[in-house]
């Protein structure tokens, strides 16, 4: 159902497996099915069928189309799905009819890029044996090819009106599923392409993915076991071994697997991930910070290396490494809003109130509610000695909030400048706050409002009183702790 021929290397394996077989049935029904996960691992074939294909050759009855699958094979080995297609031209009379021949040519067609063609031959396939599984999973991965999804479907459907536990369709519709995060309709549909084809490394990677995500621990196991049981180097399952080992906090464990997965793949961005949460999670921070930084090499477009490195430097204290790396995950990906707060923070240590301002500017698009995120951009603000660009920010806000209400009190001494009733009234009124993280964040801002004030005791006594609540449940937690180390 996929596309057949994603490497010439996987071209050359069908092949092979084609001039052992003694009909080109067997082959054909090959090219069929998707890549499996790993796609570097040569066929292996039976050795009866070893044996039986070198037999036929010493006695001089090789099939003529087990020859010219042969010749299409050195023509892979050593060029390009183009090369290999100019064959079909000069096969005889008696071949141009071979059914199984012309599925092998559609499926280089695709490979090649030459979707039309690949769909007429498809077409005219199906016009001949409109039922023939074979020809029905060609059209489906031709139609997957040219991003018609309305007609793969359809050709699905037809598959399993035909044949309920055709592995190929329905592993296709699980991997549907697993985009859409319904991994309870995945289960059930790799489920069903095990039936009849239990060996399938991608119908039981399937498995094991969505059993994993369903937290059944003991059946995705299982299904990677049986993975290594066939193929003790599959990188994929061994990795997945290693996630395994890490839900129960077996990190050690998890190490080992996730080694030799990338072992086998080198280049796999995720194993680098997880190489690095094992190692964090271990102690070894340098091993951790050169997986990660393995994973950004690979693809430096991709955020996901930088948030894990930017925790890790800011977990050291190596704050200018953290906020460079904070600023690359969100040039990423815009829509990460954890890194906003962390960039604001950073940023504010560095005293670079201008980009913090940035920061928190974005995270309160996406929480316009969060007031410590109206109060950090006042600051900053202030910090630049921009009132009137202060006040004009929070003008609007203002308007919106409950006068009541204790974050407007607070809110309202940013804006106005204080004034000593304004003041002694605030702080009152936070002091006897009966939540203790929101007493906590307000006691910051008091403390901030301040140090911007030039009252620098007056703040020093705010931030104390935040930093002894010992109760880091808050961002602001941490900047009263770099306020009192300074």
């Amino acid at each position: 159902m996929k596309k057949c021929f994603d490497s010439l290397a996987a071209c050359a394996a069908v092949f092979m497996l084609f001039a052992a077989c003694t009909t080109t049935h067997e082959a054909a029904a090959q090219a069929a099915k998707p890549v499996q996960i790993n796609q570097e691992k040569t066929v292996q074939q039976p050795e009866k069928k070893e044996k039986a294909a070198v037999a036929n050759t010493a006695a001089g009855t090789v099939p003529e189309n087990v020859v010219f699958a042969q010749k299409l094979n050195s023509a892979l080995q050593s060029g390009t799905p183009d090369k290999a297609l100019a064959l079909f031209d000069t096969m005889s009379d008696s071949l141009k009819g071979d059914k199984d021949l012309q599925i092998l040519k559609a499926s280089l067609l695709v490979s090649a890029g030459r979707l039309g063609e690949a769909r007429a031959l498809g077409q005219n396939l199906l016009a001949a044996d409109a039922d023939n599984l074979e020809v029905l999973e060609l059209n489906a991965m031709i139609a997957k090819s040219s991003g018609d999804a309305a007609s793969q479907s359809e050709y699905i459907r037809k598959i399993l009106a035909i044949s309920p536990y055709d592995a190929e369709a329905n592993i296709e519709l699980a991997q549907g599923e697993m985009l859409k995060h319904n991994y309870k309709n995945a289960l059930s549909y790799y489920q069903k392409s095990l039936v009849k084809d239990p060996g399938n490394e991608t119908g039981l990677a399937g498995l094991g993915q969505s059993a994993y995500y369903l937290d059944q621990i003991d059946d995705a196991r299982a299904a990677f076991q049986k993975i290594l049981d066939e193929d003790s180097h599959n990188p994929v399952a061994l990795a997945y071994m290693g996630k395994l080992e890490a839900e129960n906090e077996n990190y050690k464990k998890a190490l080992d697997y996730i080694n030799q997965a990338i072992m086998y793949d080198g280049r796999n961005y995720d194993f680098y991930l997880d190489l690095g949460t094992y190692s964090r999670n271990c102690g070894k921070y340098a091993d951790a910070e050169a997986a990660w930084s393995k994973a950004i090499t690979l693809d430096p477009g991709y955020f996901l290396a930088y948030a894990y490195r930017a925790g890790l430097y800011d977990e050291q204290d190596k704050y200018v490494q953290a906020l460079a790396d904070y600023k690359k995950v969100v040039e990423t990906n815009p829509g990460y809003y954890f890194a906003y707060e962390s960039l604001g923070m950073l940023a504010w240590h560095e005293h670079d109130y201008e980009e913090s301002r940035r920061a928190f500017e974005l995270a309160r698009s996406i929480n316009a509610d969060n007031v410590s995120y109206v109060l950090m951009i006042a600051a900053d603000y202030l910090k630049q000695g921009k009132k009137v660009e202060c006040k004009t920010f929070l003008n609007p806000i203002m308007r919106k909030m409950d006068r009541t209400s204790i974050e407007y009190a607070v809110v309202r001494l940013y804006y106005e400048g204080g004034g000593v009733n304004a003041e002694n009234d605030t702080i009152l009124r936070v002091k006897k706050e009966d939540n203790r993280n929101k007493r906590g964040k307000l006691m910051y801002y008091l403390g901030l409002f301040y140090e911007i004030k030039g009252s620098n005791q007056l703040a020093v006594d705010f931030y104390t009183d935040v930093v002894q609540m010992n109760s880091p449940m808050f961002f602001e937690y941490r900047l009263a702790e770099w306020e009192i180390k300074k």
